[in-house]
């Protein structure tokens, strides 16, 4: 498993008129928390892409608990529980300032060569930065 956290403060312009998050961004938010997560194992999600390789988004959960507010700090934990094959899962945990969990998430993602437009399995050298930081839940 590999487990990151990002954190980021919500803007104004993230917010319905009630100052809570409009659930569109919640989207946003988990593709930020993606992309870090690639950049804290190694390898940035523009070199990924540099290498010939998209990874478009195939499915999208989302349960919104608790709201989130206008300026309030949120917290991501950002998961991978099991090795990607053609397809990498993600699931995501969203905490307010209080630790208080306010989502539940989940996204899958597939291996896309650019150049011919195919679905291929994880590419070795993306592979290599997972086992690389992978940890077994007793770690």
């Amino acid at each position: 498993m590999i487990h990151t956290t990002h954190s980021l403060r919500v803007r104004y312009g993230e917010t319905d008129p009630m100052k809570y998050v409009y659930y569109g961004n919640y989207a946003e938010y988990l593709e930020v928390a993606r992309v870090e997560l690639f950049r804290s194992i190694g390898i940035s999600y523009n070199d990924i892409e540099k290498k010939g390789i998209w990874l478009p988004v195939s499915e999208y959960s989302i349960k919104y608990l608790k709201p989130a507010f206008y300026d309030e700090e949120l917290t991501i934990h950002t998961y991978i529980e099991k090795l990607p094959g053609v397809k990498i899962e993600f699931r995501y945990e969203i905490f307010n300032a209080q630790n208080v969990k306010i989502t539940d998430a989940k996204t899958t993602l597939f291996f896309l060569d650019a150049e011919s437009g195919r679905v291929i399995k994880c590419p070795d050298f993306l592979m290599s930065f997972i086992q690389q930081e992978w940890k077994t839940e007793n770690e």
